[in-house]
């Protein structure tokens, strides 16, 4: 007989009840997804997942009485189990750091899909961190320019910085560079033409190979080690 794969289960907190319920429609249709819990206020965080022990909870970052960042400090110091993405309209730089600082290991803008939204959840109940695309440019602009002056520096004494071919292999490399870009899954294997199962399956060897624990973390490091064109 075979077994039912175990559901992801989530609680929705944010205030606006009609985007709550436009989320909770997206992942209505997702079948490992389950909604167990919804709140519309920071000050109800703490209760929810307690009697409900949910794997991710959504948080806006913007209510009345707690605000989603003073939430999410409150779960990850009572459930640190329990995985928090924050929704936001805002993609300064501040605010991505703040959030991510306190403990969340998700930061999605509003304005995002439905791919990205199902991707981040999958991503970040499995372990690791989900930015969005928008905020991962922006996170890693500071060490682009540091990128360009070592590069810089590096041209003046003589050296060159290498694709990690030792490493990786060519296709990964290429997958590397579209991360880097700020491309989700999907893009990625549009602009390869492969399928995202395959994407998937680069990302994870990368990871494995670069020994770091999300996507960010590959990006941050190969922009460090000049493995990335940099814009």
């Amino acid at each position: 007989m075979k077994t039912e794969e175990k559901k992801i289960q989530i609680v929705l907190i944010d205030d606006h009840k009609l985007f709550r319920e436009g989320v909770k429609r997206i992942l209505e249709f997702e079948p490992t997804f389950e909604v167990v819990a919804e709140g519309d206020d920071g000050t109800e965080a703490s209760r929810i997942v307690k009697e409900n022990n949910p794997d991710v909870v959504l948080m806006d970052i913007n209510m009345p009485n707690m605000n989603g960042v003073q939430a999410t400090a409150d779960l990850v110091r009572y459930f640190p189990k329990t995985r928090v993405i924050i929704l936001s309209i805002h993609d300064d730089e501040s605010y991505v750091t703040h959030a991510l600082k306190t403990g969340a290991q998700g930061y999605l803008l509003k304005e995002m899909d439905s791919d990205a939204l199902i991707e981040a959840i999958k991503v970040v109940s499995d372990g690791g961190s989900y930015l969005h695309p928008k905020v991962t440019h922006n996170l890693v602009m500071e060490y682009r320019r540091l990128a360009k002056e070592n590069a810089s520096s590096a041209k003046d004494n003589g050296m060159e910085y290498r694709k990690p071919l030792h490493l990786l292999t060519k296709r990964e490399c290429q997958v590397l560079q579209l991360l880097a870009d700020g491309k989700s899954n999907r893009a990625v294997a549009e602009t390869l033409y492969i399928s995202e199962k395959t994407v998937k399956n680069h990302v994870s060897n990368i990871l494995q190979k670069m020994n770091v624990n999300d996507r960010t973390q590959a990006v941050v490091s190969a922009i460090r080690k000049g493995w990335v064109e940099v814009v």
